[in-house]
């Protein structure tokens, strides 16, 4: 079984700090095939460990590692000591976070080779780990070294872009945000508070607008129209629509 079967259609992403064991239940129950959890898991991977031992069969994927701020030894451990209980059931997703919050840094590609490199050599097989890959040159490392891509706020066109730049058998699983309210301007203040923060991170700008948006777009909270077509918000018809742009 590929991990495209094992994740199925659709998954639920939340921060780590945001999901208890009941809500991992219940996610597990509603039928989705992996929790994605998000906000920079630590190299520890207790806090997806807790979410495993709390549900039977669900798969949990990290969205993402940061590389800078989790020891690839350490990592590599936390995979092994929770794939031995669990196997089949733990994705690692990887991510040089972003520039504007380190002082001092490698170039990005080079860090996450190398960052891959030390897991290779801790026996961490390429087929279990997904990279965040925003750029054309970390897609293609996507390609090489890892099972695929777990791109963030990108838009469907884009999402088909990445899979044919990398080919059949490659995973791409991207994140959509969605709001669940049909009224226009609670729904885009609901977005921008969520958005706002990205908008001031080159590496998330650069690739919408690589995706078509324009620089004024991009400026302060974002255009209506960036808004509404990064974060899919109106009834649950409406949302489903969006999510399924991508497959």
């Amino acid at each position: 079984m590929t991990w495209t079967d094992r994740l199925g259609e659709f998954g639920v992403w939340r921060r780590s700090t945001d999901i208890e064991e009941t809500m991992a239940v219940e996610i597990e129950r509603l039928g989705y095939g992996t929790i994605w959890l998000g906000g920079s898991p630590a190299a520890d991977l207790v806090e997806a460990e807790r979410l495993l031992d709390t549900t039977e069969s669900i798969v949990l994927a990290t969205g993402i590692v940061n590389i800078w701020m989790s020891d690839a030894t350490e990592l590599a451990e936390s995979y092994h000591r929770i794939v031995a209980r669990h196997p089949d059931r733990l994705l690692l997703g990887i991510g040089s976070g972003h520039r504007e919050r380190q002082h001092e840094r490698a170039r990005p590609l080079e860090a996450m080779s190398s960052y891959l490199d030390l897991l290779d050599a801790e026996g961490v097989p390429r087929e279990d780990r997904l990279l965040s890959a925003l750029g054309p040159r970390m897609l293609e490392l996507a390609r090489t070294r890892s099972a695929g891509t777990h791109p963030y706020l990108t838009l469907p066109a884009q999402t088909a872009e990445a899979r044919e730049t990398l080919g059949d058998g490659v995973l791409v699983a991207p994140e959509q945000t969605v709001v669940l309210d049909t009224d226009p301007v609670s729904a885009r203040k609901a977005a921008r508070a969520f958005l706002t923060p990205y908008l001031g991170l080159n590496n998330y700008t650069n690739t919408m607008k690589r995706g078509g948006f324009s620089d004024d777009d991009v400026q302060g909270s974002g255009s209506d129209d960036l808004v509404d077509r990064i974060v899919v918000h109106g009834d649950a018809a409406t949302l489903l629509d969006g999510l399924r742009a991508h497959l």
